[in-house]
């Protein structure tokens, strides 16, 4: 495993950031770290990467330790903070130069070239950081948390704030780094997770609600489906929810309905049936499945 989390809890002054969290990350993985604004995603991080210490429990990044081996942790662990911190008065490869340094690299020249070349930042290296866009600024982060050669890489937020064509472009630079790291990525952007992470694990007020595949996250709620019909009539909800597998029916507007199942089966046969028997005409009936958004909302607002 390159990250074992076991029994972490977190305490400021009355305050559980984290409480009693356990997962694992296997190596390879690309995994999604999600949770509200305060569940205590980039406190978990900061400890993975030895910024703070935990109050109970361990974790080992690499067979290391965190509070006992942090030196080795560091090695093999590039971390980029949700605000990235940079020089902004140095040169993009006065600043990479810095990094190297502080991680007593050999062959510094090359390993710059090699950053610039990975993140894209051959025609912005020789300016300086304060003049890049957001997007080439996330790229220096990326190349700083990079240079070193990690196992693991964690990413706390690395697309907030960019517009749609940078957003696409780092999400593809973190997709081409997965194939060789371990990626751990905090984010907001439920599509980011769905298009290019392994593994979701969901935190709610300091502990896991989720821990799963991205392909089974659909599982863990009771909406698996929705549907969206268009009768030709006024329709009785009652009758609706009569609909084998049927958990909720909303009328949206006019005749137009949103069915939701807690069942993985395709009931669309047996809501034409139901218009059929009922002598009510279906003019539209569309299948939608259940979006990462979707069991994120569920999982972070009933569990308190």
């Amino acid at each position: 495993m390159s990250i074992v989390v076991q029994n972490i809890t977190k305490v400021y002054g009355e305050q559980k950031a984290l409480n009693d969290v356990s997962f694992e990350v296997k190596s390879g993985e690309i995994v999604g770290f999600l949770g509200p604004n305060g569940a205590g995603k980039s406190t978990m991080m900061k400890i993975i990467s030895c910024f703070i210490p935990q109050t109970t429990g361990t974790v080992s990044v690499c067979g290391f330790d965190v509070n006992e081996q942090s030196i080795e942790v560091r090695k093999n662990v590039g971390y980029l903070p949700e605000n990235n911190p940079l020089y902004l008065d140095m040169f993009v490869k006065e600043y990479l130069e810095f990094i190297a340094g502080l991680h007593e690299l050999k062959n510094v020249k090359q390993k710059i070239a090699e950053m610039i070349d990975i993140t894209g930042l051959a025609v912005e290296q020789r300016k300086k950081i304060g003049t890049l866009s957001k997007g080439y600024r996330q790229r220096v982060g990326l190349a700083q948390a990079l240079i070193h050669d990690p196992k693991v890489l964690i990413l706390d937020e690395p697309t907030s704030g960019l517009d749609p064509n940078q957003l696409a472009e780092i999400r593809t630079l973190i997709k081409n780094i997965g194939k060789e790291k371990t990626v751990m990525l905090s984010t907001h952007i439920m599509q980011e997770v769905e298009a290019i992470c392994d593994k979701v694990i969901i935190i709610n007020r300091g502990k896991i609600v989720a821990n799963c595949t991205a392909s089974e996250i659909h599982t863990l709620t009771n909406n698996r489906q929705a549907f969206f019909v268009e009768f030709g009539n006024a329709v009785n909800e009652n009758l609706l929810l009569k609909i084998g597998g049927v958990l909720s029916a909303n009328n949206i507007k006019d005749n137009i309905w949103e069915i939701r199942t807690n069942t993985d089966k395709d009931i669309r046969n047996d809501i034409f049936n139901f218009g059929v028997e009922n002598k009510i005409p279906i003019l539209t009936l569309q299948k939608q499945e259940q979006k990462l958004e979707d069991v994120f909302k569920e999982l972070t607002s009933t569990h308190q």
